[in-house]
C-alpha cells in the first residue's frame, strides 16, 4: 500500500434502513452504530433499480449499474418459454476487490451472493446459494467450522410463525458468527480491504417488518436482542479489521431499503385481462379461482383471518414439502402455467424478473415496428391504471447502456415499491389492494438504503454530498486506496467528505 492510501471495511446489512436502524440507535440500543454515525457520515444510499439483493450488490461490487451488468434480478431467462437459471455470477466484469488484489492488495470477501470463491490474493467466502460453497482457499470452509467450533448458519429457511422462536435463534446466532468468521479470518490473513455481508437483516425486515417498525420499546424481545446483536457484531467487525493494520475507513451500508407492504400487483393476470397474454382454453382449474376468492373474503374478518393465516402458516412450504398453494389449486407459477400459454397469440409477458416486462420473443412474426408498437401501448395503458400508479421505463431511460440478451422491455414500479410485484396467476384478479395477512410477511423493499462512514484520514468537510448512491461505493474505495477508478464506473467518488484526499 501507498503511505497516502486507506485500508477499506465494507460491511453490508442487507436491506438496512434509517426507517427502523435509527429509532434503535437513538434509544441506545445500537451503540456502535450511533457512534459511528455521530464521528462520521450517516446518510441515504440510494439503490439502483429494480432494487434486489442479486443486481444490487453486484452493482456494489462492480461500480456498473444493472443495464450495463445485463443483470436485473436472481434469474436470467432461457432458451424455453418459463425456463430461467440463477444469475452465475458479475464476471467476467471485475469486482473492486479483483482489481485490489491485481494491484497487489491483501483482500478478502466474506458472504457475498456468489456461487463459488474463485482465486485472489486472500480469500473468497461465497453466500446465499448454499451451506457448504466453493469457498477461495479451497479448505477454508472446513478451517472457518473449525475455528466456530461449530456449523455454519447458511440461508434462513422459509419462515413460519409455529418456528418464530428458533427461526429468530438462528438468525441472531448467524449474525453472530458473521463476527466470529471476521475475527479468524482476519487473524489469518490481514486484509487491506474487507467486504462483509450481513444477509439476515433482510430477511427479518421481510418477515417482521411490522413489528420492529413499532420501535425499540413494543417490538418483541426476540427482535429487540436480534438487533443488539447486529450492532455488536458491527463493533467486533470493525475491531479486528482496525487491529491488524494502518489507518481504516469504515463503510457500513446496505443493497436497498425497506418499508411496510402494500398491495400485490400480478403483472401476467393484468397482461392477460388487457390482451396481451393469452392462456390456452381450460388452462386453468375452475377451483383456483374459488379458492382464491374464498381465502381473500376470509381475510376480511378478523377471526376468519387468524384461521386462515394459523392454517396456511401449518402448510407452508418447507425444504422438503409443495407449497401450500399447489396442493390446494395446482401450481400456479408461471413455469408451471408457461406450457398453458397460447405463444402465438401472446405478445408480453413477465418472467423470470418480477419488475420486467418482455415482448414475446418465441413469435417470429413480430417486426421491430410491432414491438415498439406493443411497448408504446403498453406504457399508455400502465400509466393510465386507477388501481395503482404504475410507473414504466425501457432500460435504455434508467442505465448508461444496455448489454446482455435478452433483456427486459420494460420495467415496472408500482406504488413506488410498496406494491409487490408477482408473476404467478394465484388470483384472479390482476392487483390486490391490500396483502392479505396469510401471505409471506409485512416488509418489502424500497430504494434508500443506509451509508454509515467514519475514517481516520484529514478533516472532512462539513456538509454532507448532496445524494449518494450504491454506485458510488467501489469508486470511493478505488479512490481512497490510491486507484483511479476510471469513466467506465457509473458512480462518483465521496472520498474527500470521509477526509480523505483521493488520488
Amino acid at each position: 500500500m501507498s503511505r497516502s492510501a486507506h485500508r477499506f471495511l465494507v460491511l453490508g446489512l442487507d436491506g438496512g434502513t434509517f426507517t427502523l436502524l435509527r429509532p434503535l440507535m437513538e434509544a441506545g440500543e445500537m451503540p456502535f452504530l450511533a457512534e459511528l454515525g455521530r464521528k462520521g457520515l450517516a446518510a441515504p444510499l440510494a439503490s439502483v433499480y429494480p432494487a434486489k439483493t442479486i443486481p444490487a450488490w453486484h452493482c456494489l461490487a462492480t461500480g456498473l449499474d444493472p443495464g450495463t451488468l445485463g443483470i436485473y434480478g436472481f434469474a436470467e431467462p432461457k432458451e424455453a418459454p418459463g425456463r430461467s437459471r440463477l444469475v452465475q455470477t458479475f464476471r467476467p466484469t471485475e469486482a473492486v476487490w479483483d482489481r485490489l488484489s491485481r494491484k497487489g492488495y491483501r483482500v478478502g470477501v466474506l458472504n457475498f451472493p456468489v456461487r463459488a470463491g474463485y482465486p485472489i490474493n486472500g480469500f473468497l467466502v461465497p453466500g446465499m446459494f448454499g451451506d457448504h460453497p466453493p469457498t477461495h482457499p479451497r479448505d477454508l470452509g472446513a478451517r472457518l467450522e473449525a475455528a466456530l467450533g461449530e456449523p455454519r448458519v447458511g440461508e434462513l429457511p422459509p419462515y413460519r410463525e409455529v418456528d418464530r422462536a428458533d427461526w429468530i435463534a438462528r438468525a441472531t446466532r448467524g449474525v453472530t458468527q458473521r463476527a466470529a468468521e471476521v475475527e479468524f479470518l482476519q487473524g489469518t490473513f490481514r486484509t487491506d480491504f474487507l467486504f462483509v455481508l450481513v444477509r439476515e437483516t433482510d430477511r427479518v425486515e421481510h418477515q417482521h417488518w411490522g413489528e420492529c417498525a413499532l420501535g425499540p420499546g413494543r417490538m418483541g424481545r426476540d427482535l429487540l436482542e436480534f438487533w443488539r446483536a447486529v450492532d455488536r457484531a458491527c463493533a467486533r467487525i470493525d475491531r479486528a479489521f482496525r487491529s491488524t493494520g494502518g489507518p481504516a475507513v469504515t463503510l457500513i451500508i446496505s443493497d436497498h431499503g425497506h418499508g411496510a407492504a402494500g398491495g400485490e400487483f400480478f403483472t401476467n393476470r393484468w397482461l392477460q385481462s388487457e390482451g396481451f397474454l393469452t392462456l390456452r382454453p381450460g388452462a386453468e382449474p375452475l377451483r383456483r379461482r374459488f379458492v382464491s376468492r374464498v381465502l381473500l373474503a376470509s381475510d376480511r374478518f378478523p377471526p376468519t383471518r387468524w384461521l386462515v393465516r394459523s392454517v396456511v402458516d401449518r402448510f407452508r412450504r418447507t425444504s422438503d414439502g409443495p407449497p401450500t398453494g399447489a396442493w390446494l389449486t395446482g401450481d400456479a407459477s408461471f413455469e408451471a402455467m408457461a406450457g398453458r400459454i397460447d405463444w402465438e397469440r401472446t405478445e408480453a409477458f413477465s418472467y423470470p424478473v418480477p419488475e420486467a416486462v418482455y415482448v414475446n420473443p418465441y413469435r417470429r412474426d413480430l417486426s421491430p415496428e410491432r414491438r415498439r408498437e406493443i411497448v408504446a401501448r403498453l406504457r399508455e395503458r400502465l400509466s393510465g391504471l386507477r388501481e395503482a400508479h404504475v410507473e414504466a421505463w425501457p432500460p435504455s431511460e434508467l442505465y448508461r447502456e444496455v448489454r446482455g440478451s435478452p433483456a427486459p422491455d420494460l420495467l415496472l414500479r408500482v406504488n413506488g415499491m410498496a406494491d409487490d410485484l408477482r408473476m404467478d396467476f394465484s388470483y384472479p384478479d390482476p392487483f390486490l389492494p391490500r396483502r392479505p395477512e396469510f401471505f409471506y410477511g409485512s416488509g418489502v423493499h424500497r430504494m434508500d438504503g443506509i451509508l454509515i462512514a467514519s475514517g481516520n484520514g484529514g478533516d472532512r468537510p462539513p456538509s454532507s454530498p448532496p445524494s449518494l448512491s450504491l454506485l458510488d461505493i467501489a469508486p470511493t474505495v478505488l479512490d481512497g486506496m490510491g486507484l483511479q477508478s476510471g469513466s467506465a464506473m457509473a458512480g462518483r467518488s465521496f472520498a474527500p467528505w470521509l477526509g480523505l484526499s483521493g488520488t
